[in-house]
């Protein structure tokens, strides 16, 4: 509950200053990773009425913002180049 609670805190901050919300998910931890925990939290999220502009979606890149991905890519693991 806590992590809705804290989504809707950031996705209320970032709508009120006409930002995006952007989901990144955390799967560094590979002795942690428990299966279909990612798809959970989204459906979680959208049961909130919470959706993302950016983010990820059964394994696909979802935005609703504009063409481009420039926040990508959206989990963690994906990340450790930059």
């Amino acid at each position: 509950m806590g992590g809705v609670r804290t989504a809707l805190y950031n996705y209320l901050y970032a709508k009120q200053k006409g930002g995006d919300f952007i989901i990144r998910i955390e799967d560094t931890d590979s002795h942690r990773f428990v299966p279909g925990a990612e798809q959970y939290i989204i459906e979680a999220l959208q049961w909130c009425g919470i959706i993302p502009d950016e983010g990820v979606e059964n394994g696909k890149v979802v935005e609703t913002a504009s063409e481009r991905h420039p926040h990508a890519p959206y989990r963690q693991s994906q990340r450790k180049p930059l």
